[in-house]
């Protein structure tokens, strides 16, 4: 399965984000987008507007964060440009049909749960979803440390959905990417990784090739 690359713009500078996105374009294959509401998790992060005026041909992956997505965070986003929108199963009240109702906009579907979240609330939903997001830090800011546990998650999600895009996201850089992708991942979100590096290119390409893919 192809790996795939997401630098998250959560560590971009973001009073330059048209400029942070075309000077990863080239070499990654998504851009995440981190949507935080202050309540889910501490921070807020990007308004709709911001998202909407990022011009790229990369998908927008859009992790939503946020307390009960299906109110307006969803429609929002939609409207913003997002080709995938992940959902938290801590944070639904109806996940099918907060699922559905992204599905309705013609847009891919995901789920994610957090590190201390068992992988079998989300095992009914499985079917529904184009992609299963594992948090490798709890959400809320970057530049957290790798929680390597959540690991075996992705085994068994891996084992019983062989096909399925399966994202990782926290704490990823070259020391940890291996250990994701020997355990299933092919949808890397890197953020610190790659934004703090000078040289972009360089770094999504020293993540590709530390992923031993």
């Amino acid at each position: 399965m192809r790996i795939k690359i997401a630098p998250s713009i959560l560590s971009a500078d973001k009073d330059n984000l048209q400029k942070e996105v075309e000077e990863i374009e080239p070499y990654a294959d998504l851009i995440h987008v981190d949507i935080m509401d202050g309540k889910f998790v501490p921070p807020i992060t990007f308004l709709p507007d911001e998202i909407k005026n990022i011009d790229s041909k990369l998908p927008k992956d859009v992790h939503l964060m946020v307390s009960d997505p299906e109110k307006s965070f969803i429609d929002d986003y939609a409207e913003a440009g997002a080709s995938i929108i992940t959902i938290h199963a801590e944070a639904c009240g109806d996940i099918t049909k907060t699922i559905e109702k992204i599905k309705n906009l013609n847009i891919k579907a995901g789920l994610s749960i957090n590190p201390p979240t068992p992988l079998e609330k989300i095992l009914p939903y499985i079917g529904q979803v184009d992609m299963v997001l594992i948090m490798s830090v709890n959400p809320g800011y970057a530049g957290q440390k790798f929680i390597p546990e959540v690991l075996e998650k992705i085994r068994k999600l891996r084992q019983l959905k062989p096909e399925l895009d399966i994202e990782i996201d926290g704490g990823i850089n070259k020391d940890t990417i291996k250990q994701a992708v020997d355990a299933g991942a092919n949808v890397i979100v890197a953020g610190s990784a790659i934004f703090n590096q000078k040289n972009r290119k360089k770094a999504i390409d020293e993540l590709r090739e530390a992923s031993g893919i």
